[in-house]
């Protein structure tokens, strides 16, 4: 039998990235909770979206808990995009003229 083999990067929404992954790794809120250090309630609630996405050092402990890069993630990769155009403004200017 051959393994699914995963995504480099997730297009999904960061709720439904983690319930995927949770699904694919069979881990529950539980226990993801005790591997991150977060309660299992918040873990639900980041999921359903009912919360926003978390700043980037529980995305990576959420992440490493999960076996994948924190790049997985599409909103990890967006702040560090976001980030990097902030700090360069010749970037930004770049990137706008060829919108």
């Amino acid at each position: 039998m051959s393994k699914k083999r995963r995504r480099r990067f997730s297009q999904a929404s960061f709720g439904e990235s983690v319930e995927v992954l949770m699904g694919e790794t069979g881990t529950t809120y539980r226990a993801l909770a005790q591997k991150t250090h977060l309660s299992a309630g918040y873990l639900n609630h980041i999921v359903h979206g009912n919360r926003p996405v978390p700043d980037n050092a529980v995305i990576a402990s959420i992440a490493k808990a999960l076996g994948v890069d924190t790049e997985f993630f599409r909103e990890y990769r967006i702040r560090k995009v976001t980030d990097r155009l902030q700090s360069d403004g010749a970037l930004t200017d770049r990137l706008y003229r060829r919108l």
